[in-house]
């Protein structure tokens, strides 16, 4: 079994060795290469699925204290609470500029449909909880890289704002055990967990990886992921236990970016060119068709909710 990561460029090359065992069947021998060459291009989610280490869970010792939460760890005066959601807001939220506090906004929860305005029904989740990143690696790392990994506001699919009964519903279970209530939503929260596994060298175990792998081999095939940035100090998987039933042979799979719409992250200066009424990610990115600017948005220039919640390009108003 091998493994070789270059985390400075985002390359991830993961060789899936066979297993031996006189009750065992041959199993192939299957590397896969994948090149996240940044946060702007796109990549088939099963592919990058097919990177992530199989492993057991760690499951002594996570206490909630270790990762410090709802910090303002990027310095731009929110804490990380306040700006997910001021982001995750539908419209324009009213803001306290001196507290950065949001005062008043209304928010749609992707998870279960709900929509409120107050604040205090909203909770901001972690979309791979701590505890499962606790059993899935962080056990090894310094309290600054759970820091960072508690208040990850650099990229969005780490936390988003929903409803607090959905966020209770989930707690700290997994894809095996829990899906959102919206089952419109299943591609990209998949699409989502998968992203921050990958990009933060978490694990997953055998029943989390295979529930991934049926939802984005069934209904959501074709499902594709924008790459990331790398996180400093955190390198970008681990090993591996997986191994695929086959004849002797040897694959390797270069993963070139998926054919779609090419979409700046949130916070980026890029000017990129759009399809109108096109899927999108992330929410709030722009773009230009025509000479016009466009949002990247889940709800219309009315306020109504695309079907499914998914992020439409839209002219922005």
């Amino acid at each position: 079994m091998n493994l070789r990561i270059a985390a400075a460029g985002a390359v991830l090359i993961l060789s899936i060795g066979a297993s031996t065992g006189a009750a065992q069947a041959t199993r192939a021998t299957q590397a896969v290469d994948v090149r996240i060459a940044g946060a702007n291009d796109t990549y088939l989610a099963i592919e990058v699925l097919k990177t992530i280490s199989v492993q057991n869970e760690y499951t002594r010792g996570y206490k909630r204290e270790l990762f410090k939460q709802w910090l303002d760890v990027d310095g731009d005066g929110c804490d990380a609470r306040e700006q997910v959601l001021k982001r995750d807001a539908v419209g324009l939220p009213q803001v306290d500029p001196f507290k950065c506090f949001v005062v008043e906004a209304d928010w749609l929860s992707p998870y279960d449909g709900e929509r409120t305005s107050d604040r205090t029904r909203v909770d901001i989740d972690h979309t791979v909880a701590l505890k499962e990143a606790w059993d899935s690696g962080a056990w090894q790392w310094s309290e600054a890289q759970r820091t960072a990994f508690a208040n990850d506001t650099s990229d969005a699919r780490s936390l988003i704002a929903v409803s607090s009964s959905s966020n209770r519903s989930k707690s700290d279970k997994d894809p095996s055990n829990w899906m959102p209530a919206l089952r419109g939503y299943w591609c990209t929260y998949s699409a989502n967990w998968i992203a921050v596994k990958a990009r933060w060298g978490l694990s997953m175990d055998q029943s989390e990886w295979g529930r991934l792998n049926n939802v984005l081999s069934g209904q959501c095939v074709g499902t594709t992921m924008r790459g990331w940035n790398a996180v400093a100090g955190v390198v970008s998987a681990t090993t591996t236990t997986v191994s695929t039933t086959a004849a002797p042979t040897t694959t390797s799979v270069a993963i070139s970016p998926a054919p779609t719409t090419t979409v700046a992250p949130s916070g980026s200066s890029s000017v990129v060119s759009v399809r109108p009424g096109s899927y999108c990610a992330p929410e709030g990115a722009t773009g230009t068709s025509g000479g016009r600017t466009y949002v990247c948005s889940k709800t219309d220039v009315s306020g109504n909710p695309y079907s499914g919640n998914r992020a439409r390009w839209r002219q922005q108003t």
